[in-house]
């Protein structure tokens, strides 16, 4: 299914949300390639936004991408519902499309890829390691948009197939 809005040019922002982190990755249409951008850290949602609007300032982005995560046997659970909410917050303060995307494993995978890079200092630099952790999901969450773009849905085209609403 192809993204309701989906301008497939220009740049976009993905995040992979979490309850004290939330790793961004940006990319662009053209190319099709994301990278690791940063993480944004603290419980205070003020700061978080206030900081998503200046990324978002800077690289203005035509479309985002947020991760949805399941359970391994894809069922939703706590963070599934916050992320939604997280996605749901995107399209209403900034007014552009929002993509959700299936995150399972990507955390894993980008904890893999780091090792495989020779990023293993988590003995002396955890928290470090657990930030660039992040970034690297959100990168692996904003590829898998760009490689299935087709198969992810907006938040309104999945609120709306949720509650049996047509735009």
């Amino acid at each position: 299914m192809q993204v309701v809005g989906s301008p497939e040019r220009g740049g976009v922002l993905a995040f992979d949300f979490g309850l004290k982190r939330i790793g961004v990755a940006v990319g662009d249409w053209e190319n099709s390639l994301a990278h690791p951008l940063e993480t944004i850290s603290g419980d205070d949602n003020d700061a978080r936004f206030g900081r998503i609007a200046a990324l978002i300032q800077e690289w203005r982005p035509v479309q985002l991408v947020c991760g949805l995560p399941f359970s391994m046997d894809g069922t939703e659970h706590d963070l599934t519902r916050r992320a939604r909410r997280f996605s749901n917050q995107l399209q209403g303060r900034f007014k552009l499309p929002v993509a959700l995307v299936d995150e399972r494993l990507t955390s894993f995978d980008a904890d893999l890829r780091l090792r495989e890079a020779g990023v293993n200092w988590a003995a002396r630099h955890g928290s470090a390691r657990k930030g660039l952790n992040d970034a690297v999901a959100a990168q692996q969450i904003l590829q898998d948009f760009f490689d299935h773009a087709h198969a992810h849905v907006s938040a309104t085209e999945l609120a709306n197939s949720l509650t049996g609403t047509h735009a």
